[in-house]
This record gives C-alpha cells, structure tokens and sequence, in this order.
C-alpha cells in the first residue's frame, strides 16, 4: 500500500464542469463582483477556506471585503463575464470601505 497515507490530486481537466451557481474555488479568482445594491464592489483575489466557512477576499483599491460563501449571498454566477453577483447584507461592504 505504497499510496495509503498519501495525499492524491488529480489534474484540473479531470473535474467535472460546473453549472449555476455552483463553481469551483479556483475557477473565480478574478471575477468581478456586482453587489445587487452598490454595484461593482471589486475583484475576487482569493479565497479562505480554511473555516467552517469559506470567503470571497474581494480586493477594491488598496482594501480588501470579505464575503461569506453562501447560497443566500450569491444570486448569480456569470462565466461567460466572469462576474459574480452577490446581494450582501446591509452594512457589510461599508465596514470595509
């Protein structure tokens, strides 16, 4: 059992697309990201998933939001754009910005 123990990857070409709202982490990075009520909020420059709840670090300028993954927040995923649009709760994004 010269692999028991090990960590496995496969290629990123083995994985099955995607479609709706479902994507994978690596796939948007550098989406845009439209807020249902601001508008454009940033870019997606990476994401944190080392919680029980993984984040958006969405870069704006000089700063960066956070933003929940979650079903409620995100209303659309848009790849032929490569945008995301999320609605955030009031308050959210003002805290960073």
């Amino acid at each position: 059992m010269a692999l028991a123990g090990n960590e496995l990857y496969l290629p990123i070409s083995f994985l099955p697309p995607l479609s709706g709202n479902k994507f994978y982490y690596h796939e948007v990075i550098g989406f845009k990201t439209v807020d249902a009520n601001l508008g454009y909020i940033g870019t997606i420059d990476r994401i944190i998933d080392q919680s029980s709840q993984a984040i958006f670090v969405v870069r704006n300028k000089d700063k960066e939001i956070l933003i929940p993954i979650s079903d409620e927040i995100i209303k659309k995923v848009d790849r032929m754009n490569r945008t995301i649009e999320v609605e955030t709760p009031d308050g959210l994004v003002d805290i960073y910005l």
